[in-house]
């Protein structure tokens, strides 16, 4: 139902613009166009990665791996495979919870998506390139801790640990 009220309400606020100037509202559609275009291919990828993956571990096999009863252990999997993924956070968020349904914990989906989108091991190079090589580190590090700390309140608040 809340979908159907965005949509709604998406389309009347496009409305209203389209009917303020149209030549704007075109111009900002074509450029959402276009940046669909460019992102379709890695979405696509993702989403089809994540599809093969849930299709391949039974709920048992993600249980064990990174399921409340996996432990640090199960957490530590989780954090490690989120710092080194690259997955933007509209994806990021529907994966955790299909990982939910398959049978993944709350603390190790905790520490999968603080890690996946603090910790960035694939941009890293990128980033010692703007802010340099020690800081770069430190950030990272720093962001790799504190994805364990999110696992630990978000196993404490729903009574994992």
């Amino acid at each position: 139902m809340q979908t159907a009220i965005f949509y709604i309400l998406a389309g009347g606020l496009l409305s209203l613009s389209y009917i303020n100037d149209k030549g704007k509202t075109k111009k900002s559609l074509k450029k959402a166009w276009k940046a669909l275009e460019n992102m379709l291919p890695q979405l696509l990828g993702i989403v089809l990665l994540v599809g093969v993956m849930l299709a391949i571990m039974n709920p048992d096999t993600i249980s064990s791996l990174i399921g409340s009863s996996s432990g640090w252990m199960g957490t530590a999997i989780a954090a490690i495979v989120g710092a080194i993924t690259l997955i933007p956070g509209f994806i990021a968020f529907p994966t955790a919870a299909l990982l939910l349904q398959g049978g993944a914990g709350y603390m190790q989906i905790g520490a999968f998506v603080s890690s996946l989108m603090m910790v960035g091991v694939v941009t890293m190079p990128m980033e010692v390139k703007y802010f340099g090589k020690k800081s770069t580190i430190a950030r990272n590090v720093l962001a790799f801790v504190y994805s364990f700390a999110v696992a630990l309140l978000i196993g404490k608040v729903m009574g994992e640990l």
